[in-house]
Parts: structure tokens; C-alpha cells; sequence
């Protein structure tokens, strides 16, 4: 995986534990499976840039912020 792709991920992640929600609700607000955000926080599958909109969507925050 590149290391940009996982600074994306790692990011992700950081967002959602700072903002104190689960891993569980976060794929329930954005409409994907539990798993499948498991599986993208685990850096184990890269989401396609819908996703990545749909989390941050729900997360509050402009994309763009997930690459910084």
C-alpha cells in the first residue's frame, strides 16, 4: 500500500476515535458494512473516493482533510 493511502486511512481513523464514535456507527451513518470500514481501517482493502466522501460526509469534515 502506498504510504499516501495509509496516511488517508490512518487519518480516518484518528478522526473517528477523536470523535468518539464507533466503528459500528460510523458504517451505519455512511451506509456501508461493518466489515467493510473494519477492513479499510486495517489498511487490509483501499476505499474507492465514494466512500472516502460518504465518511467524511458523516464525519463532518472536508475530504480534503483526510489527505493532509
Amino acid at each position: 500500500m502506498e504510504p499516501e493511502t495509509e496516511k488517508i486511512l490512518d487519518n480516518l481513523r484518528k478522526t473517528r476515535i477523536s470523535r468518539k464514535i464507533s466503528l459500528l456507527n460510523l458504517a451505519n451513518m455512511a451506509g456501508i458494512s461493518h466489515s467493510h470500514l473494519y477492513y479499510i481501517e486495517s489498511k487490509r482493502v483501499i476505499p474507492s473516493i465514494d466512500v472516502i466522501i460518504k465518511l467524511a460526509k458523516v464525519l463532518n469534515i472536508n475530504p480534503a482533510v483526510l489527505f493532509e
